[in-house]
């Protein structure tokens, strides 16, 4: 079956997703869409979903429409200008009868070809399964009656992830998970079921066509307990405990009437869990039970408590690795009953807007969990320069750090983190009393090889001095105003592989700096430069010249930069798929507010 058959796909309402082929980012497809959509920012973290990997997302080309009826793939396939990156683009082209797969940056050919060959439809499949392993890729699909046969094309295709969209009790959403059941369950790895609505019984009938099964995500979805009676038959629960055997990802986020019994069942079903997401959801802080007690402690049918958590942890220790609880109200004690749990080695936590934490329970968090490897503390706002102290010291392996919203977190707390030799991520946005001086150098005191940080948020600081990260490839300085444009030149010469840059509301930036600085970021493919009010359509050309890769552009509310810039910068650079220019050129926002 040729692969032009396989894509062929229904059409679907405006503003249904059908595919979006991504990890880091989702893309949607809609009817009538004037021109590509843009992928969104990848988080610079680990999620406590699927693992961030490079991308390649199906887009409409402005001459065609990817869903039209009797979409065929013809084999033109035009040679890239550049190395592969994350995020390259396939698109669709062609007249309505015959489509070509365009790859804009492959790295199959010399970076030096311009000319455009023409293969096979055999080469062109090939291709096409190289560059989009199925593995790799998520698909989103609408729980409509036009996504039937999609579903079953994907299923000829061997998709193995997939996110399934506006869940409810409806007729065709129960078509739809049977289909997917058929179709796609015996080789499916990763199902995303995120605040649909599917019923009981839909539910645990597509578990159990779900063998292969690794990740589950089924956060938001409150109908599956609203009666409290989910996987309550015995016979139902070891059925779905065989089909689950391989179960390792577990995402419960948001579930308001999770309890400690619905929780066990869900848990006993996933023998093989090693990650868990209970992030804003309800739990409750009783006294917990004293220390060395062994006795059996009843489960709650009422309320999720972290007393059956932790004894949920202590039965998993040797397996469990990675932990949200971001939002739970985490208290200092329980956090440190569960940081010394026996056989604990956890390498993933996220503990986001735990408000009631305090420095001292991180540093014994820290002293009793030293292998991890990623920590999100964003929000915990009674933390202080101790806790952060405390990661550099404690933490030699960390790789991810988020600290966003540490508004008591000074530049004092800054000069250990040159002593995390692998970190690769850092968000330090919104800690207004951080100035970015210990921070620079704290990065720069490392000997040897530079620092191996590829993403640094620092929106939001009080001021800012010369970076020096040359594998820096994603910066955020916005809301930065003590930026000038000899700042930014300097930043360019410390940091020239950035890829994605945020600099809005930088209002001190202008022209001339960017004419200076520019040349110094061929690599760069996002950039956003709203609100940044002395900037003209000067900018524009000198960033279209200069930035050959560059993809997404926002001059939102730019009052010096009109439509007709706009425009004559998207006509010169066809490789970019979005440029946002809401209220360019000083319009009134005095109806908008």
């Amino acid at each position: 079956m040729s692969l032009g058959h396989l894509l062929k796909v229904p059409k679907v309402g405006v503003q249904h997703t059908l595919f979006s082929c991504s990890l880091e980012a989702s893309l949607d497809l809609f009817q009538d869409a004037p021109s590509p959509l843009v992928p969104s920012m990848p988080t610079p973290h680990p999620s406590m979903g699927i693992q961030s990997c490079p991308s390649l997302t199906f887009l409409p080309s402005p001459r065609s429409h990817p869903l039209a009826p009797q979409c065929d793939i013809s084999s033109q396939l035009p040679l890239p200008t550049r190395p592969h990156q994350p995020h390259d683009t396939i698109y669709h082209s062609g007249s309505p009868s015959r489509r070509a797969l365009c790859w804009p940056a492959l790295s199959l050919w010399p970076a030096t070809c311009h000319q455009t060959r023409r293969v096979p439809p055999s080469e062109a499949r090939r291709l096409t399964q190289a560059c989009c392993p199925q593995t790799s890729v998520r698909y989103n699909i609408p729980a409509a009656f036009s996504s039937l046969p999609a579903i079953k094309s994907l299923g000829l295709r061997g998709v193995s992830c997939i996110s399934l969209t506006h869940l409810d009790g409806s007729p065709a959403s129960h078509q739809v998970l049977q289909s997917v059941a058929y179709h796609l369950g015996p080789h499916l790895q990763s199902l995303c079921l995120a605040g649909g609505s599917p019923t009981e019984a839909s539910f645990v009938a597509l578990l159990l066509s779900c063998p292969a099964l690794r990740s589950l995500d089924v956060s938001g979805c409150n109908s599956l307990l609203a009666s409290g009676l989910l996987l309550a038959q015995p016979e139902t629960a070891q059925r779905v405990r065989q089909a689950l055997s391989g179960l390792c990802e577990l995402n419960l986020a948001g579930l308001r009437d999770l309890t400690d019994c619905s929780f066990n069942r869900l848990s006993s079903c996933a023998p093989s869990l090693q990650r868990l997401s209970l992030a804003y959801c309800h739990l409750t802080f009783e006294l917990l039970p004293a220390q060395g007690s062994t006795g059996p402690q009843a489960s709650s049918p009422s309320q999720l408590s972290f007393r059956n958590l932790l004894r949920f942890v202590k039965e998993r220790a040797g397996r469990l690795h990675a932990l949200d609880l971001s939002g739970t109200g985490l208290s200092p004690e329980a956090l440190q009953a569960l940081g010394q749990v026996a056989g604990l080695q956890l390498q993933e936590l996220r503990l986001h807007s735990c408000r009631d934490l305090s420095t001292e329970a991180v540093v014994a968090l820290c002293r009793q969990q030293p292998g991890l490897t990623s920590l999100d503390l964003s929000g915990c706002s009674e933390l202080s320069d101790g806790a952060l102290l405390a990661v550099s010291r404690s933490l030699r392996h960390l790789q991810h750090l988020s600290l966003r919203k540490l508004q008591r977190l000074t530049d004092a707390g800054c000069t250990g983190l040159g002593g995390l030799w692998e970190l690769r991520s850092l968000d330090m946005a919104e800690c207004c009393l951080v100035s970015g001086r210990e921070l620079a150098r704290a990065l720069g005191s490392v000997r040897g090889a530079p620092p191996p940080l590829a993403s640094l948020s620092l929106a939001y600081c009080s001021s800012l001095q010369v970076l020096q990260l040359p594998q820096l490839r994603r910066l955020s300085l916005s809301l930065l105003p003590a930026l000038t444009d000899k700042g930014l030149v300097a930043m360019a010469r410390g940091c020239p592989s950035l890829e994605r840059l945020a600099l809005s509301h930088c209002s001190h930036l202008s022209d001339e700096g960017w004419a200076q600085a520019a040349g110094f970021w061929p690599r760069l493919q996002h950039l956003n430069l709203s609100s940044c009010s002395q900037l003209t359509e000067q900018t524009l050309d000198t960033i279209g010249q200069a930035c050959k890769q560059i993809q997404m552009l926002d001059v939102a509310m730019c009052p010096g930069i009109s439509m007709a810039a706009v425009r004559r910068f998207q006509a010169q650079l066809p490789q970019v798929t979005c440029v946002q220019s809401r209220f360019v050129g000083g319009a009134d926002l005095t109806l908008t507010l």
